[in-house]
This record gives structure tokens, sequence and C-alpha cells, in this order.
């Protein structure tokens, strides 16, 4: 689950990292009274979105004028006009794909005299199934394009659950920053910080570009992006809290309700499976026959009709999908469980495109006679290959 800058910053907060003060606003009144109450003499206007290049996008409204989302405005009356040219137009960035966001809050902070802009990060390394920690002195940039051109300065480390942060973490970034005496102990501080913050509140990932030096000599966190693991959201209903189901595929949310793995993609072809390998594998095969899955589809182990009725209407609901691929190898899913479920979704919503359906495994020819015997036009497939090359034969055909 993500969560918008200003957020993730009071959550920063919590812990004693440094930022500077801001307001969100949802309003031209509430933003006067918030730079009002801020005092100036300079203020940051920044769109909240969940995508990153804010500042380096651009509004698809011409009234939002030609500056990015994120603006320095050097009167309460440039901080009315930055947000009333914002707030409710749409912001592309290089992150949200060319249909862009809708800016539905802003956040107004303090500005900051800017000495020297690093990165740092932190995220769960699978590998050694640590908090590795990301430090990079080219703060403000894009870090992918620094790894790929100049991956030297980079440097990583991870966590030893055991111990905690120790202080030669922090000497290892005060190294990798170049920063010395106070500055040094400030960074041995943050991290200790950063890293408490992200154990206690189950984050999977926290990023930090950029982490500035002040001209008055002061760490202090720029922006900050972070994302919990959902898995654990039922710990923190503080952060459940924080949820902004506006920034949401709205079929994302209807699969959560329903405890569905779902991730909607931008192919034609809808894939409804179980288990996750097998997910992959049918996306994967659909690329090879020459057509794109419309999405991620996980309807589990110990799927029941209802859920699998749910996963059906989520895929219809999708105007991209040209056709639909069930691919159940049944273990504990039985293939009964699934074709009941997907006649009582199409006599529920209809079946406008090509359906194929392979069915293995648990009570496998139980199912196949209730989808023969239902009356649906429905494709069977005896594999995994035979079903990707029928739904895609199907899809072009139409």
């Amino acid at each position: 689950m993500n969560i918008h800058e200003y957020q993730a910053k009071a959550v920063l907060k919590e812990f004693g990292a440094p930022v500077s003060a801001g307001k969100a606003v949802f309003s031209v009144d509430e933003a006067e009274a918030a730079a009002k109450d801020l005092g100036g003499p300079l203020w940051v206007v920044k769109s909240q979105i969940h995508a990153g290049g804010r500042g380096k996008g651009k509004f698809k409204e011409p009234e939002a004028g030609e500056k990015g989302g994120v603006r320095l405005a050097k009167s309460v009356e440039e901080v009315k006009t930055f947000v009333g040219q914002m707030l409710g137009n749409t912001l592309v960035t290089v992150q949200t794909g060319p249909a862009g966001k809708q800016v539905n809050r802003i956040y107004i902070e303090d500005g900051s005299d800017i000495e020297r802009e690093f990165y740092l990060s932190a995220l769960v390394d699978r590998a050694t199934s640590r908090v590795a920690f990301v430090v990079s002195t080219e703060g403000g940039m894009d870090i992918e394009e620094v790894a790929h051109s100049t991956p030297e300065k980079i440097h990583t480390f991870s966590i030893d659950p055991a111990t905690g942060v120790m202080p030669h973490h922090g000497r290892t970034v005060a190294r990798a920053l170049g920063l010395s005496g106070d500055l040094a102990k400030q960074a041995e501080s943050l991290v200790a910080k950063l890293y408490a913050a992200f154990v206690a509140k189950d984050m999977a990932m926290l990023e930090i570009n950029p982490l500035i030096v002040t001209k008055g000599g002061e760490l202090k966190c720029l922006d900050a992006k972070v994302s919990f693991d959902s898995n654990a959201l039922y710990r923190h209903p503080d952060v459940v809290a924080l949820r902004d189901v506006t920034e949401e595929d709205e079929k994302e949310i209807e699969a959560s309700k329903h405890d569905l793995a779902y991730i909607a993609l931008d192919g034609t072809i809808g894939c409804m499976v179980n288990g996750a390998g097998l997910a992959m594998a049918t996306m994967d095969i659909i690329k090879l026959y020459g057509e794109e899955p419309a999405n991620f589809l996980d309807v589990g182990g110990g799927a029941s009709k209802e859920k699998v009725t749910a996963a059906f209407k989520i895929i219809t609901a999708d105007p991209n999908v040209k056709g639909i691929l069930v691919n159940i190898f049944g273990g504990i899913m039985k293939c009964d469980v699934i074709a009941e479920g997907v006649i009582a979704a199409v006599k529920e919503v209809g079946l406008k495109v090509p359906l194929v359906v392979r069915l293995e495994g648990t009570n496998v020819e139980l199912g196949k006679k209730i989808l023969n015997e239902s009356g649906l036009n429905v494709i069977s497939a005896d594999d995994l290959d035979d079903a990707a090359q029928k739904i895609v034969k199907a899809v072009k055909g139409a």
C-alpha cells in the first residue's frame, strides 16, 4: 500500500526524522491559510499523487500552466495561483503513463536553502532477508539512471536483524556521502530513525530523494516515498487509515475485498489462474503467442464459488478485455468449484468475449462436465500451450 508524501513525512516525523514544516490542503482557501500559517517567505507547492517525477511532469490541461507538479512560490498570492492551477487537473509523469493522475490534494511546505542533495532508501533485500540501505551522492535524480550510467556512485549495505542499526552503519552512510563532523553524527542518527520506522511500520520501501544538507548545516528529508507490506496492514489500523483509494485501480480495490491477488495490466486477454507461479507462466505464454495479458489474477488455492464469481466479474469489468483464459490446476482448488463459479458469473454479467478454459487436477472430469452441460460457449483446452494458442486465435479472429 502506498501513501502520499505528506503522509510519509508525518510517519517519519513520529520517529524523529528531520522534515520541513508543511500542510496538506484541498482547496485554494485552505492553501491561503496554510501559507500564512507557515509564514514563508518561500513555499514549495507540491502535487500529491502516487507517482514519482512530479517536478518534471506536465499537466494535460492548459489552464494548469507550463510548470510541473512541484513549484516554488515567493508570495501567498503565488501559492494560491499554483494551487488553483493544479487542483483537479491531470498530471502526467514518467511513472503515471500517458493517462496521468488527477491531483486532488496539495502539500505546501516551507522552502529550504539547499547546499547538497543525496539519495537514501531502505527496502527488503530478499536475497539476505534483511533490510538493505541504498545510498548515493546523486540525489534528486532518477536512481535507475544513476545505477545504469555510474553504478560506482551507489553504495548498499544490509542490517542484521539480530543487532539492528549499529554505529558503523551510520559511518558507512557518512563516508559514502562525504560527510564529516556534525553532519556525520546526523547521518548516524538518521539511519537509526529510518530503520526504526521501517521495521515498526512494516514498510516495504522507504525512499528519501533528495536527502539534503541545508546551508545551515542540517540533514533534512526533502521528499519521502513510502510503501507498506499489505500482508502486515492488519497490525496497523493507523496506516490503513492513510489509504487513498482514488489513487488505486477500482478493479484492484474490488479484488482486495474478496482477498484476490489482482493487478491490472494493459493487455487484451483476461486471466484467471490459481497459484502465482502458474499465473506468471500463463501470462508469459500469452505473450509468446503474440498477445498481452490484461491482468494478473491468482484466485488462490482454496477459493470458493463466490470468490471465483467475483474474480470473473472483475475481469469482465475491464473494457480492454477481448478474451478470457481460465487456467486451473486443481490441487486444493477443485475444478468443479471453478466451473460453478464461472457459470454463476456468466449468468450474472453475461459473456461477450471468447472464453477458453483449461482444467486439470482434482475433480477435473466433474468440472468439465459442469461446463459442457451449462450451455455456455466455452472453448475447452487440453493443456496450457493449447489454451494459450486457442485464446490468442479467438481474440485475433474477433
